[in-house]
């Protein structure tokens, strides 16, 4: 009953401009036929395949930050959304098992929630593609924001580990691929815990990964 008096006195507003947007759509219209479509088939980094709906820039890129660090949980719908409508065929089926990247539990404990936690469970509902969230992050937590890959590569190895059984087939989360470090980390956990195929879908990847 309060939601429609709330968005009439305040409506949602847009994740990529800051202009009034639907209570549905986390984007307006003009952002979102701003957002660059990347290509149907999946891009090799290093030994995993790869996919995203998306370019991480412009309206997408404000999508990212709005669910990482806004709290704007709403916009893991629409994302998971734009997941599901293109994926690979044959990646988001029952017999596999979606696996959300972790947080950092210091990290997760200040922003309330994991993005890629969510992120699994609206793509779950979507797809019917179960999830098991069975990595967990350890050791002291450092950012990756502004490093780069070896740098990415050297803070993350050794710091995932898979807390649970790991799925014969997993499907890796993440709200965006950059240097796909944190995800080659995750599928390296997964594979010595018996994994035997490992991909990853993202919201959005840096062009050119």
């Amino acid at each position: 009953m309060l939601r429609p008096l709330l968005d009439a006195i305040a409506p949602p507003l847009c994740a990529g401009c800051g202009a009034a947007a639907g209570r549905i759509e986390p984007l307006c219209a003009p952002c979102r036929r701003g957002l660059r479509w990347l290509a149907a088939e999946p891009v090799s980094i290093g030994a995993l395949d790869v996919w995203a709906p998306v370019a991480y820039e412009g309206p997408a890129q404000g999508m990212v930050r709005a669910l990482k660090f806004r709290g704007a949980t709403r916009a893991s719908g629409a994302m998971a959304a734009q997941i599901a409508a293109g994926a690979p065929p044959g990646w988001l089926e029952a017999d596999a098992a979606l696996v959300p990247v972790p947080l950092h539990p210091a990290r997760a404990r200040r922003r309330g929630y994991n993005q890629a936690l969510l992120l699994a469970e609206a793509l779950a509902t979507r797809t019917g593609t179960p999830m098991v969230d069975c990595l967990e992050r350890t050791g002291p937590a450092r950012t990756q924001v502004g490093r780069d890959r070896a740098g990415r590569l050297s803070g993350i190895a050794g710091s995932i580990r898979t807390g649970g059984p790991a799925p014969g087939r997993a499907v890796l989360v993440d709200d965006v691929v950059t240097t796909g470090a944190t995800l080659d980390a995750c599928a390296r956990a997964l594979r010595a815990a018996g994994a035997t195929s490992v991909v990853a879908v993202g919201y959005a990847r840096t062009p050119g990964r």
